[in-house]
This record gives C-alpha cells, sequence and structure tokens, in this order.
C-alpha cells in the first residue's frame, strides 16, 4: 500500500521561501523513481510543476523554472521542493504524486498526496 505524505505548507510574504516534503510509504524514490509535483490554486485548474525521473533528472514549468528545485533523499524515501522567491500567483494547494516518468499529466501517475497549502501575501 503505497502513501504519499505531504508537509511543509505554510504562509509567507513575497520573496520568502518555504520547502515542502513527500514522505513515501511503500514507494522507493531511488528504485521505482519517477515523481512529479502540481499545484491548485483557489477555483483553478490543477498545473504541473516539476517532474523527478529515477535518474534524479528534473524538469520545471516555467512558471518555477529558477525559483524551485526538487530534489530527492533516497535513504529518507522523500521528495523536496525548495521554493525561494516566493510570489503571490505561487498560492495554492501543492501535491506530489509518484509512479509516472516523463508526464505532465496528473492522471499519469498512479499515486497522489493529500496536498499541503501554501500562500503568499
Amino acid at each position: 500500500h503505497v502513501q504519499l505524505v505531504e508537509s511543509g505548507g505554510g504562509s509567507v510574504q513575497a520573496g520568502g521561501s518555504l520547502s515542502l516534503s513527500c514522505i513515501a510509504s511503500g514507494y522507493r524514490v531511488d528504485r521505482d523513481g519517477c515523481m512529479g509535483r502540481f499545484r491548485q490554486p483557489t477555483g483553478k485548474p490543477r498545473q504541473w510543476i516539476v517532474s523527478t525521473g529515477a535518474d534524479g533528472s528534473t524538469v520545471y514549468a516555467d512558471s518555477v523554472k529558477g525559483r524551485f528545485t526538487a530534489s530527492k533523499d533516497k535513504d529518507k524515501d522523500t521528495m523536496y521542493l525548495q521554493m525561494n522567491d516566493l510570489k503571490p500567483e505561487d498560492t495554492a494547494m501543492y501535491f506530489c504524486a509518484a509512479a509516472a516518468c516523463e508526464t505532465e499529466e496528473w492522471d499519469d501517475f498512479q499515486y497522489h498526496g493529500q496536498g499541503t497549502q501554501v500562500t503568499v501575501s
């Protein structure tokens, strides 16, 4: 049984930083590998923001490139998202997802976290 548990959301002022964690149980981030992050502003469609390959390679959406950094700790089966220079338009519920490679589509991922709220003012 795979579970993705997210944490690290909160409220921050514009220009600030937050780090999100996604702890995977029943899923090995190094072996099984591919993961992704999405976000959904209230009342708006869900947006893909980053995909991480099994080899650690990353692809970012243009809206977060240069500000967000995804990484993973294979010993802790945890994926991190470091978010710097946050803007009000980054305000959203953030989700992690696992078990799909080279895709930006939510439905392609087999597992999804419960989400964590990020608010930038």
